[in-house]
């Protein structure tokens, strides 16, 4: 039971922090796109600048890199892009393969908990005989409480985890579409009729 305990300690606290953090006005701001063509069309984006975009948001530390190689071409771009987005991928997935964890090994546990809880049964009969039946009882259902117990723990740590990764999946997709739409406002062939129309969505 103690370390069912722990398993459900730690995937409750996983689960508070992960549906804190991957808010999706935290990750992605719909505002962010049409903040940064602003700035890049009155010529305001310094230094000073990119640093307050890079620090504001994953999806701004993931243009904020495209930006910093945006004079070197579109295929830099877009490179630099794709590494930064890997790390706020892996910044985004913090835990869940731990919370993915605790879902699986938690009805193992708990079926581990009910076999030795049943070998100290039998263990009890062989001495003690069958005579007792309500001890035998109480033991039996002391030992399937654990099986109960890693269920319990299970259930809603596979949904969370299964929900959170959705989100994450979500959140990423939203984040390349925005970028995707930063490189054709900055180097696409109609770049500036795109642009103008880009930074209303």
């Amino acid at each position: 039971m103690v370390p069912l305990l722990l398993c459900s300690v730690v995937a409750l606290a996983i689960c508070i922090e992960r549906l804190w953090t991957l808010r999706p006005s935290r990750i992605a701001p719909t505002h962010l796109l049409s903040e940064v063509w602003d700035a890049v069309s009155q010529h305001r984006l310094d230094n000073a600048r990119l640093q307050q975009i890079r620090k504001s948001s994953p999806l701004g530390a993931i243009m904020a890199a495209g930006l910093l190689n945006a004079r070197h071409g579109r295929d830099i771009m877009k490179e630099s892009i794709e590494e930064s987005a890997s790390q706020v991928i892996h910044e985004l997935e913090r835990y869940l393969s731990t919370l993915g964890s605790i879902a699986a090994i938690s009805p193992l546990l708990g079926l581990l908990g009910t076999v030795l809880g049943m070998i100290k049964v039998f263990t009890e009969i062989s001495h003690a005989g069958t005579g007792n039946t309500a001890l035998l009882a109480g033991g039996i259902s002391e030992a399937l409480l654990t099986t109960v117990t890693g269920l319990v723990i299970a259930i809603p740590a596979v949904f969370l985890h299964r929900m959170l990764q959705r989100r994450v999946d979500t959140l990423v997709v939203d984040m390349e579409g925005q970028a995707i739409k930063l490189v054709e406002m900055l180097h696409g062939d109609r770049e500036h009729e795109q642009a103008t129309e880009l930074a209303k969505v």
